[in-house]
Formats: C-alpha cells, structure tokens, sequence
C-alpha cells in the first residue's frame, strides 16, 4: 500500500498568500524532481499557473459570500508514498491523479507532482481550498487523513500494488 499523509496549507508569518502558494507550488513542479515537467498533471487549473488561478478563486470566494476565515486554509496536500520498485512515475502520477478525482468529485482544482528523485517514488497532490464555483471551502473533518488513506488503498488495491 501507499503511505497517505493529508495536511493543510496556512499562510506563513510574514509572508503573503501568493507567496506561499508560489512557494510550495514552484518546490513539487521542480524539474528535476519531475523528469522536466513530464510528471505533473492537473484538474481545472494549469501547472503553470496554479498558484494564481488557487487564489483567483479565494477572492472570488471572498467576493462572492463576504466571509473571511481567521487561520485560513488556502490548500490541501496529500503526500503519497509508493515502496521502492513498486510503480514507474508514470503510473504514480495516474494513481495519484485518481486519488484527487474521488476524493475531490470534480469541485476543487488540484495538481499532482510525482518526484522520482528518490528510490521511493512520491506524489505530492495540492487542491484548492476553495471550490471551482467559487461559493464554499473543502471541510476537512476528523477522521479525513484516515478516509484519504482508505481510498488510496482501495485504488492501489485496484491497480494490483501490494
């Protein structure tokens, strides 16, 4: 099975929201990390500009309800770990994207990075705190890391991984 990990993104002290999208965006899209690119894929945004078009639809929030959220989460990241030899990065960056589609069912973007840089290959998936309609936020609840790591293990199951 995968190792699942979920944690939210906050805004870092002294730093902008578009600075810390940009950040740890720029950090899973490395090229080296990423086989130049190859290894990225994306729902309702572009890798390229992701970071952007997250915060475009905050405002948008923002704009739309007139609610501002104190300690806000403006992404999602779900770390999935594969063991040595499991997977090539090509299949990784599918379960991964898989992985995204059902648990996000179509209502938030998300980018998935798959680093092949180590001898365990690893995605990192980033979703947008923020529906694409632009008129609520992902709630996350206890017990959500458990239900990504059940998923995940009910996709790798299906795609015949340990």
């Amino acid at each position: 099975m995968a190792t699942t990990r979920i944690m939210s993104m906050h805004i870092n002290k002294g730093k902008t929201i578009a600075q810390c999208l940009k950040a740890r965006l720029d950090y899973v899209k490395n090229p080296d990390k990423t086989e130049q690119g190859k290894l990225i894929s994306a729902y309702a945004c572009a890798p390229e500009t992701a970071d952007q078009e997250f915060l475009l639809n905050r405002n948008a929030y923002i704009a739309k309800t007139g609610r501002r959220i104190r300690n806000e989460v403006i992404a999602y990241q779900v770390r999935q770990s594969f063991q040595p030899g499991e997977v090539t990065p090509e299949e990784a960056n599918k379960i991964g994207y898989e992985l995204a589609s059902r648990l996000l069912n179509g209502d938030f973007a998300f980018l998935v990075a798959t680093h092949d840089d180590h001898a365990h290959i690893h995605n990192h998936i980033y979703y947008n705190s923020t529906s694409l309609d632009c008129t609520r936020k992902f709630r996350d609840f206890i017990g959500s890391g458990r239900a990504v790591r059940r998923l995940s293990d009910r996709i790798c199951l299906e795609n015949d991984l340990s």
